[in-house]
């Protein structure tokens, strides 16, 4: 069979095993108070992957609120721009509340809603996922608190102001970096406390098992949506998928029905900040090491003795100092390949993409166009690239312009 040719064969693909590890990585480093809560929830989990009924009101949910599915666009004079390979975007951003976020947090409040809890709770860096948390809250009738720190508040004040609309409580994090590692600490704290009543929505393929399992199978319907609509328009898999990777939704969301598929490269854009050498950046392959943070082993930003190191990124939402394991076992393996785009990349991909197509996308976004920029025009016209704008720009407009003045930039 042609290695571009359209397989409808699902691949064997074991992680995670009955530990919640993918090889090496994951599991459940959590204090034993939390146990019996991950313990409920992988078992009605597991109910709801065999209960119709549930499937059958996501699936309700997924086309007629989320907007499912997503458009595949042919992003034409990008494309003609850059020269070399074709360029599709997975437009996500047209997803209800602007992110590939609304599809894992519309599905765990439902899942929350059929195990009896009365309370949300998630925390947020960019203000997508807490938006999506939210919105889903007030679809259902649930209570909802976000957490979210002071510096990601600053930076992404319409989205404060968009979670309080919809009821939400914003709970300014003010400890450590004030970033997005602060607000999962405290949300974990929360949850700690209050088992009973409240679900923890936490918002990407990281955390303990079976978090990232959970994400991922929510999100791999971008993926899958991909796999369609190439085989309609074009007749064929990609070459390469291109996203960015901050604790890494988005991308194993849109990696994962291809992990089988040899001829499709798949590439993971983290970021790279100031740059590498600055120390200021959050490129967890490129800088980290092996260790655990939030409850997984995975690949991790932190010194000699242990401690977690400070990170940086004009995107909120990659400002993390991990990443998901799952995406730590497909480094291993060699099956995706991980870089990183630094703030001035990211910053021209942003506005690049804005004057030549329409679309202001995400800053976390713009990474992954960054890297775009640098691989598409040595690639040949026939071969096909599929990047996943995980979500629109409207919220960081205001961080955007205190980097760049569009009057003035000549693109």
């Amino acid at each position: 069979m042609n290695e571009h040719a359209l397989s409808s064969e699902t691949h064997d693909y074991p992680y995670p095993d009955s530990k919640g590890r993918y090889g090496a990585y994951g599991g459940k480093f959590v204090p034993e108070t939390l146990m019996p809560a991950l313990t409920e929830l992988e078992d009605a989990y597991n109910r709801a992957k065999d209960d119709e009924a549930f499937q059958r009101r996501l699936r309700r949910y997924q086309k007629d609120y989320i907007g499912r599915p997503t458009p595949l666009f042919f992003a034409e004079r990008f494309t003609n721009r850059l020269g070399g390979a074709r360029v599709y975007f997975k437009r996500e951003d047209l997803a209800h509340t602007g992110a590939h976020k609304i599809n894992n947090a519309l599905g765990q409040v439902l899942l929350a809603q059929a195990m009896g809890k009365e309370r949300i709770i998630a925390e947020t860096g960019a203000g997508q996922h807490g938006v999506a948390t939210a919105t889903a809250a007030a679809q259902v009738g649930l209570e909802c608190d976000v957490y979210m720190g002071e510096e990601d508040m600053a930076r992404q004040e319409l989205n404060v102001f968009r979670m309080r609309l919809l009821g939400a409580r914003v709970i300014p994090v003010t400890a450590g970096s004030r970033t997005l590692k602060d607000a999962i600490n405290e949300s974990i704290r929360d949850w700690v406390t209050n088992i009973g009543n409240t679900h923890y929505v936490l918002g990407t393929v990281h955390g303990p098992h079976p978090y990232p399992m959970i994400c991922r199978d929510f999100q791999k319907i971008i993926g899958e949506e991909t796999r369609r609509q190439l085989q309609e328009k074009e007749g064929r898999l990609p070459d390469v998928l291109l996203a960015c990777v901050g604790g890494g939704s988005n991308s194993i969301g849109l990696f994962f029905d291809f992990l089988g598929d040899p001829g499709v490269r798949m590439i993971g854009v983290e970021a790279g900040g100031f740059g590498i050498d600055t120390q200021r950046h959050a490129a967890r392959f490129a800088g980290g090491v092996q260790g655990t943070l939030h409850g997984a082993m995975s690949y991790v930003l932190q010194d000699i003795h242990g401690q977690i190191l400070g990170t940086h990124s004009v995107s909120a939402g990659l400002d993390y100092p991990s990443v998901g394991p799952e995406h730590a076992y497909l480094h291993g393996a060699g099956r995706v390949q991980y870089v990183y785009a630094n703030d001035d990349e990211a910053l021209e991909g942003f506005q690049l993409v804005s004057r030549l197509e329409g679309i202001i996308p995400a800053l976390e976004s713009a990474h992954a166009i960054g890297h775009a920029v640098k691989i598409v025009p040595a690639m040949k016209p026939d071969e096909i690239v599929v990047i996943n704008m995980s979500g629109r720009g409207d919220k960081d407009v205001q961080q955007a312009t205190r980097f760049i003045n569009p009057a003035k930039e000549d693109l």
